[in-house]
């Protein structure tokens, strides 16, 4: 399997698994669910996964980027989920967004060509992505990251593990 193939299979991957865990979200208070103060919820965690793959595409296509302040604001590096819904857009509107990032970073990558996943990023990126191979691969770890702590939300509203609610709705 190429290196590029191997890519998007992870991002599609990481990002189905993610809307899997998101689809037990219902409510507004739900969507805003926080284990304590300071955690990270659904809605900010779908939020922030937009604005990541904007960043990501900020390193390889700057001219797919879409600025949107009210999400930078809310889901951006540095924002504080509260439980207020009203501080949010309607979870239908972050998830649009958040499927629509993907798509766009997926495009790009479809674009590429094998030698491009070697080609440098900006000497100002070299330590964190050093190069455009690199950029798709943070963006499967970073939503990686994050989706364990949107599986702690919602195993925190009483839902069985995903491995154990699949074969109960296979029932």
């Amino acid at each position: 399997m190429s290196a590029k193939s191997r890519l998007q299979k992870q991002l599609v991957s990481a990002r189905d698994y993610s809307l899997s865990l998101l689809a037990d979200f219902k409510s507004p208070e739900q969507w805003v669910h926080q284990v304590h103060s300071h955690a990270n919820h659904a809605l900010w965690f779908a939020g922030h996964m937009a604005m990541a793959d904007n960043f990501f595409l900020s390193n390889v296509a700057p001219e797919k980027v879409v600025v949107r302040p009210e999400f930078e604001k809310a889901f951006g590096t540095g924002s504080q989920p509260t439980n207020n819904p009203a501080d949010y857009p309607p979870a239908e509107e972050v998830l649009a967004v958040m499927k629509e990032r993907r798509e766009t970073l997926l495009g790009v990558l479809e674009g590429l060509e094998e030698t491009d996943l070697e080609q440098p990023l900006p000497k100002a990126r070299a330590d964190f992505l050093p190069d455009v191979g690199s950029v798709f691969e943070m963006a499967v770890w970073h939503e990686g990251l994050h989706s364990g702590q949107l599986s702690v939300a919602r195993r925190a509203m009483g839902h069985a593990p995903m491995d154990q609610q699949s074969k109960t709705d296979a029932k």
